[in-house]
C-alpha cells in the first residue's frame, strides 16, 4: 500500500463503485415497490369497466381477466381497495371491489364482483424483481468493478507518468553525475517535466565539465612554479632535502588530481574481465615490489568492466591496504551470483566516525602520515569512481580483531 499507483487505483475504484452502488440502491428503493397506486388503480378500474360492459358476452383474452365464483385470497390492501371502489362508483358502477396482497410473492390482485355474482380477478401491474436477483446484482457490481479498475489503471498511469519519468531519469544518473536525456513527448505537463529535467542535466554537465577543467588546469599549472622552485632548491645549502621532499609531495598531488579528472572523462570499453586472473596478477606485482600481499581463496569469475580502469582501481585498494595496513590478504568469492572481492589488512583500521569520509579526495586518517607515506590521498577516491562507474559497490568496515576490510562487489557474468 506504499505505492502511489496502488493508492490512486484503489481510490478511483472505490469512488466509482461507491457512486454507482449508491445510484443502484436509490433506483432499487424507488422501483422496488412497483408503480404507485395512483397509476395502477385507475388502469384496473378501466379494465374492469370494459369487462362489465362486455357482459354477458365472453371476455377477450387480451384483458387477462379470470372469472371465478369467489374473490382472490390474501391480505386486503385497504387504501387501494377504497381507491378502486371510489373510481368505479364515480364511473357509475356500484360494484364491490377488493384489492389483496399476494401471499407468496410481491404484487397485488384486484377482485371486482360483476352484476351476475361472479368475480373478475386481475393482477395489478407490478415491476417484479428478476429471478436470482442476487446473482444479477453480483454480476452488475462485478462489471462495474472491472470497468472501474480498467479506467483507474489507465488514468493512474497518465497521472503518475511524470513521477515515473523523474524516477527513471534519476536512476540513470551516470558516474559523472549527469542525468540522461529525457524525450520531450506526451501531454503538456509531461513535456514541461521532461524539458526541466533536460535543462537540469545540461546545467549539471556544464558544472561538472567546468569543475574538471578547473582541477585539471590547476594541476597542470602547478607544475611550472614547482619546476622553478625545484631548480632554486638545488642551489640551497640549508634544508635542501626538505624543500625537495615537499616539492615531490606537491608533484604527486598535482598528478593525482589530473588522474582523477581523467578517470571521470576517459572510460574504457566495457567487456568481460577475468577477475580472478586480474587479482592474481596484481597480488604478484605487489609482492615483487616488496609489499606483503597474500592471495587466499580465489573463485573463478568474470565481471563486465573496463580492464584498464578496473585494474587501476583494484591496484589502488591493494596498495592502500599494503602500505597503511602493514600487509593484506585478498580473497574472491561468488555468493548469490555476485563477485565479492575482500581485501583485509593488518593495520589499526579507521575510526568509525571517519569511515564515511574515507572516500573523500585527499583524506588521511592521521595527517602526520602525510610525510611518512607517499601519496596524495586520492587512491580510494579514484577507486570508488571507477568501481561505481561499472556498476559495482565498494564498502569499508573495521574488523573485530583489528584491521580494515575493503569489500568490492560486482554482478558476475
Amino acid at each position: 500500500m506504499n505505492s502511489l499507483r496502488r493508492r490512486l487505483i484503489l481510490l478511483l475504484v472505490a469512488s466509482i463503485v461507491g457512486v454507482v452502488g449508491l445510484a443502484t440502491a436509490a433506483v432499487i428503493s424507488v422501483r422496488g415497490g412497483g408503480p404507485p397506486p395512483e397509476l395502477t388503480v385507475p388502469w384496473i378500474a378501466q379494465q374492469m369497466e370494459l369487462v362489465v360492459r362486455l357482459q354477458p358476452g365472453p371476455v377477450p383474452d387480451v384483458l387477462n381477466v379470470q372469472l371465478t365464483d369467489h374473490p382472490a385470497s390474501g391480505k386486503v390492501a385497504r387504501a387501494e381497495t377504497a381507491m378502486l371502489s371510489d373510481i368505479l362508483r364515480r364511473r357509475g358502477f356500484d360494484l364491490r371491489a377488493i384489492v389483496n396482497d399476494k401471499a407468496d410473492e410481491p404484487g397485488q390482485v384486484a377482485s371486482v364482483q360483476l352484476p351476475d355474482g361472479r368475480w373478475a380477478i386481475m393482477e395489478v401491474p407490478h415491476v417484479k424483481p428478476p429471478r436470482r436477483e442476487w446473482l444479477v446484482l453480483a454480476g452488475w457490481i462485478s462489471l462495474i468493478v472491472a470497468g472501474a479498475t480498467a479506467v483507474s489503471v489507465y488514468f493512474t498511469s497518465v497521472l503518475i507518468r511524470p513521477l515515473e519519468m523523474l524516477e527513471a531519469a534519476v536512476s540513470k544518473i551516470g558516474s559523472d553525475g549527469v542525468l540522461a536525456s529525457v524525450p520531450e513527448v506526451g501531454s503538456a505537463e509531461v513535456k514541461a517535466t521532461a524539458h526541466a529535467l533536460n535543462q537540469l542535466s545540461a546545467r549539471l554537465k556544464t558544472a561538472m565539465e567546468s569543475r574538471m577543467r578547473l582541477v585539471a588546469a590547476a594541476g597542470h599549472d602547478l607544475r611550472t612554479p614547482m619546476t622553478r622552485m625545484r631548480l632554486r632548491a638545488e642551489f640551497l645549502d640549508d634544508d635542501r632535502e626538505k624543500w625537495l621532499h615537499d616539492l615531490d609531495e606537491l608533484d604527486r598531488i598535482a598528478d593525482s588530481a589530473i588522474r582523477l579528472v581523467r578517470e571521470e572523462v576517459n572510460q574504457d570499453a566495457v567487456e568481460p574481465v577475468d577477475l580472478e586472473r586480474l587479482v592474481r596478477d596484481i597480488a604478484a606485482e605487489m609482492r615483487s615490489l616488496g609489499h606483503q600481499v597474500s592471495a587466499d581463496h580465489l573463485d573463478k569469475v568474470s565481471v563486465r568492466a573496463g580492464a584498464l580502469g578496473l585494474r587501476r582501481a583494484l591496484r589502488n585498494l591493494i596498495v592502500n591496504a599494503a602500505t597503511h595496513g602493514k600487509g593484506c590478504s585478498v580473497s574472491l568469492t561468488t555468493p548469490d551470483g555476485r563477485a565479492v572481492l575482500a581485501i583485509a589488512d593488518h593495520g589499526p583500521g579507521i575510526p568509525p566516525e571517519l569511515l564515511n569520509k574515507a572516500f573523500e579526495p585527499f583524506f588521511r586518517v592521521n595527517p602526520a602520515r602525510w610525510q611518512s607515506i607517499p601519496g596524495a590521498g586520492l587512491g580510494l577516491a579514484i577507486a570508488k569512481e571507477i568501481v561505481e562507474r561499472y556498476g559495482g559497490t565498494i564498502t569499508l568496515e573495521n574488523l573485530p580483531g583489528g584491521g580494515l576490510l575493503q569489500t568490492v562487489g560486482f554482478e558476475a557474468v
